[in-house]
């Protein structure tokens, strides 16, 4: 069979217009789910992986089977693109994180559906679509082994990478604690943590021509242990890397950091989430201490990596004076990047089955819950408080004087590691200057 694999745009999504070029976007869409998904499908068949973001899609092309991958944001597209292709009597097959969490929505568009995680499921489903036996719907029922997953070959990489510049690679998968507006660990084992061994996969990242690397690992201090050994490994393979991690351990092994420097990192993304003790043990994420925020990006500013804060807005336990004392915090900081996330409820996450309960959910159009448009209504603050507040925290912090302050500070610490920052902050300084 001729299968084509997509990765689906935002829909009416004008953000990306602010792009001065395609280039960013080619930096920035280093998804994997597509290529383990080849790593699996049976050599007989014929794979192409089209990004949305890069290229047309055209209808008119030669395919058997369509798969189709969506986040919740992507799904009205998503689902527009199936539509068409069974128009024109092409089978599409829907997955991904919020086709688990709604299948049978999923299912008026699509003639099968993936739940959960997909790389055991494939092949299986591939032979009963051959034989005529496929079902419309298809559940992992245990946790994917990644050892299991074939390593794809330099020719394949070249192939199916969307990435001219990044690598996507990934050497554990789940994460143990349950935040509530979090995807990843309210998926089906999604909290179960697991790793690829070490020799696995530092022949993978033997076999990758790209020199920048993308970790898409939840996060890469879950064991410590494992990755001060999978650092060790890396030293000597001469490649740039950034990764996710958590407070709790950035801010107490210099050994963990150390490591993570000489094998290559450029930066650290952490889920900060918010400057509120209270407000991280109500999402369930106590394991973060506020007054560990300053230690910690010192500690990662010092070996010479980039710090990349992840906040979410907009809790019960958040009032309106939650900007002002966020921006206040963060300024100590000294971040390279800063995402100002408006809470978002996910379908699947508890947070949206308590909005939900509590008939607070303001629209279930799904391309506006980008983290960027406020679809619930707060506790203690209207909707449009909530987004207006987000607006100016977003002008503050992303002035023109701040954004150059930002980017001269990131590149004294390195070319790569402002190759990084420097998108991030572009779009978010081109965000706010574009807000009434």
């Amino acid at each position: 069979m001729n299968i084509l694999l997509i990765y689906p745009s935002f829909r009416d999504r004008k953000h990306f217009s602010l792009m001065p070029s395609n280039f960013f976007n080619k930096i920035l869409d280093t998804n994997l789910t597509f290529q383990t998904i080849a790593a699996v499908t049976p050599k007989k068949h014929s794979i192409k992986i089209q990004s949305e973001y890069l290229t047309k899609i055209d209808f008119d092309s030669d395919v058997d089977l369509v798969g189709i991958t969506a986040f919740t944001v992507t799904a009205p597209r998503a689902y527009e693109i199936a539509d068409e292709f069974k128009r024109r009597g092409v089978e599409v097959v829907l997955g991904g994180w919020h086709v688990s969490a709604l299948p049978n929505e999923g299912l008026e568009h699509a003639i099968s559906v993936i739940v959960g995680e997909a790389e055991n499921i494939w092949p299986q489903l591939l032979n009963d679509l051959e034989n005529d036996k496929l079902k419309r719907i298809y559940r992992q029922k245990e946790p994917v082994d990644l050892n299991s997953i074939p390593l794809l070959t330099k020719l394949e990489r070249k192939r199916y990478n969307i990435s001219p510049f990044v690598q996507t690679i990934e050497a554990s998968r789940g994460c143990p604690y349950n935040c509530t507006f979090c995807s990843i660990s309210n998926n089906e084992f999604g909290r179960v943590y697991r790793t690829k061994s070490i020799n696995k996969i530092i022949t993978e990242i033997q076999s990758i021509p790209e020199k920048l690397l993308n970790f898409c690992d939840p996060s890469l201090t879950l064991n410590p242990s494992y990755t001060k050994q999978l650092f060790h490994e890396m030293r000597g393979l001469n490649k740039k890397f950034f990764c996710e991690g958590n407070v709790n351990i950035l801010a107490v092994d210099e050994e963990l950091l150390k490591l993570a420097s000489e094998a290559g990192c450029l930066s650290w993304c952490i889920g900060f989430e918010s400057v509120s003790q209270e407000t991280l043990v109500n999402m369930g994420k106590e394991i973060n201490k506020i007054e560990k925020y300053a230690s910690t990006t010192k500690k990662i500013h010092d070996y010479g990596m980039c710090v990349k804060g992840s906040f979410v807005l907009g809790f019960d336990t958040d009032g309106p004076n939650v900007f002002d004392s966020t921006l206040e915090a963060i300024r100590l900081l000294n971040l390279d990047i800063v995402d100002f996330n408006i809470l978002t409820p996910f379908p699947g996450t508890p947070i949206f089955n308590q909005l939900d309960s509590e008939g607070r959910i303001l629209t279930k159009d799904w391309s506006k819950y980008d983290t960027e448009n406020v679809v619930f209504r707060p506790k203690q603050m209207s909707p449009d408080e909530l987004f207006s507040k987000w607006k100016a925290a977003i002008k503050e912090y992303y002035s023109f004087i701040n954004f150059l302050k930002m980017n001269v500070r990131t590149l004294r610490l390195g070319f790569y590691q402002s190759l990084i920052s420097f998108p991030q902050t572009y779009y978010y300084n081109k965000l706010c200057n574009n807000f009434n």
